[in-house]
């Protein structure tokens, strides 16, 4: 999570939406950053409301704006696929090795999953107990240069945005069958998808 205090903007970081890269790019131009832990620089709309946000307006006088990137559901699902396929966690409950990415897709559509496919969802991280959108600006991973261009000229600083924390390049493609199943069982995943920015 990074706080630019004078441009009254938060950045709350979606896993696995390039949070990490930029964080890394725009955290010397915050007023706050919040790295860690995970749980802090994660901190999803829910608890940004009840915990941060009151402390920042009563601190500052101002609402703060808050501001996040959501990622295609199937893509956000490879990413974190691919990034728990890594040799590194061969052996580990989190682990993706062995398993295809139509049984990982499948175990996450689950109400009790695996640790392997167990990770949250981007429209709790992002929606109100009454399901209304919690932000102020939703950016689509996917159009990079909107959410670019919207951050340049909110913070009036030239983004340079190297990768970071990325997931490694597999050629995955998730069954039909299994893919009108998501899109049924997980179809607010989808809709939160369709409210970023387009």
């Amino acid at each position: 999570m990074l706080v630019f205090w004078d441009e009254n903007l938060v950045f709350l970081a979606v896993p696995k939406t390039g949070s990490t890269a930029l964080s890394n790019a725009l955290a010397p131009r915050a007023a706050m950053v919040l790295r860690d832990p995970p749980s802090i620089k994660h901190s999803p709309v829910y608890r940004y409301r009840r915990f941060l946000k009151p402390y920042f307006k009563q601190a500052g006088g101002k609402d703060p704006e808050a501001m996040a990137v959501v990622r295609e559901p199937i893509s956000w699902l490879s990413s974190w696929y691919r990034y728990r396929h890594r040799e590194t966690l061969a052996g580990h409950p989190n682990s993706t090795i062995g398993i295809s990415f139509d049984d990982f897709c499948l175990e996450y559509m689950k109400g009790k999953r695996r640790d392997f496919a167990n990770l949250g969802s981007q429209s709790k991280f992002l929606l109100t107990g009454d399901n209304e959108l919690g932000v102020t600006h939703l950016f689509k991973y996917e159009d990079q240069p909107r959410l670019i261009s919207f951050l340049e000229a909110r913070l009036n600083h030239k983004i340079e945005l190297p990768q970071a924390n990325v997931s490694p390049q597999m050629n995955l493609e998730l069954s039909e069958e299994v893919e009108e199943r998501l899109r049924r069982k997980c179809a607010l995943e989808f809709a939160v998808w369709e409210m970023g920015a387009a």
